[in-house]
């Protein structure tokens, strides 16, 4: 996603980008709806619940994460968002009352000092000039991991594919409004064969495909152990630098990765 996302932010401002996915998203899980054999019923109070989860992930989370971003540094956002996992820890005793395990904690700890050492914290800028950035990118990662058990607790009382695309909904009323605000002031480049290419892969593989897989992830398993999972993105992320665009693998990056893995299997192995 964010190979593909550097190319298309040339072009389309990120909040429009972001209005974009929610849409195609929800549209491509409604055919799927629409189309599979068995038809579950999915009542108001779960439609509204699904609707608030979804305000949290993809309106307040993805936009404080865009905030952040724009005020801030990619390697503070790398750092900070990491933090993740940690506050799904927190959360789901209170909201799921799911024990905190000896085990869950080594893994967590285990896998964090792997992106550590992937992202590499001596890049991180903590001036005081970025520090609304970094509050921002700090709120986004809270938010997120709220949203997390969130989806395990929504799932439990209704249709998990009905209730994606409803979330993904819930993000529309404030990226609508500041996607118009950009297209408005900053207009948007050239659409490209490229550039819609693009805009399907995000639309389909990394929102419809990938949300659902991720709610699908914290409905079947522990929230602790689902969130262990959202390390793995610096490591494919760097991969794919790598392959797509040349960046460079360090000896530090692999020992991460391999940290990482031991994490999750500490988890996985309950």
């Amino acid at each position: 996603m964010y190979v593909v996302s550097k190319v298309v932010l040339d072009v389309i401002p990120p909040f429009a980008l972001l209005s974009i996915r929610l849409v195609m998203g929800a549209l491509v899980l409604g055919i799927i709806i629409y189309f599979r054999k068995s038809k579950t019923e999915f009542t108001k109070e779960q439609f509204w619940k699904s609707l608030l989860v979804g305000v949290v992930g993809y309106g307040i989370s993805l936009g404080f994460q865009f905030v952040g971003t724009k005020l801030s540094t990619a390697s503070n956002g790398s750092l900070v968002t990491s933090a993740t996992p940690a506050f799904v820890l927190i959360f789901a005793p209170f909201l799921l009352g799911e024990k905190t395990t000896t085990r869950r904690i080594v893994a967590l700890v285990v896998s964090t000092l792997g992106v550590l050492a992937v992202i590499d914290p001596r890049n991180a800028e903590l001036s005081p000039t970025l520090f609304w950035g970094n509050m921002s990118l700090l709120a986004a990662a809270l938010t997120w991991a709220l949203y997390s058990v969130l989806v395990r607790k929504v799932s439990q009382s209704g249709d998990l594919l009905t209730s994606s695309a409803v979330m993904l909904l819930g993000g529309l009323p404030s990226s609508i409004a500041f996607g118009l605000w950009e297209v408005n002031t900053q207009g948007v480049g050239a659409i490209t064969p490229g550039i819609i290419g693009g805009l399907l892969f995000l639309g389909i593989i990394s929102t419809a495909i990938a949300m659902f897989l991720w709610n699908y992830a914290f409905a079947e398993l522990p929230a602790a152990v689902a969130s262990l999972t959202f390390f793995a993105q610096p490591v494919v992320g760097t991969l794919l630098g790598w392959f797509f665009l040349s960046e460079t693998i360090t000896p530090l990056f692999l020992f991460g990765g391999a940290l990482i893995s031991v994490g999750i299997l500490i988890a996985t192995r309950e």
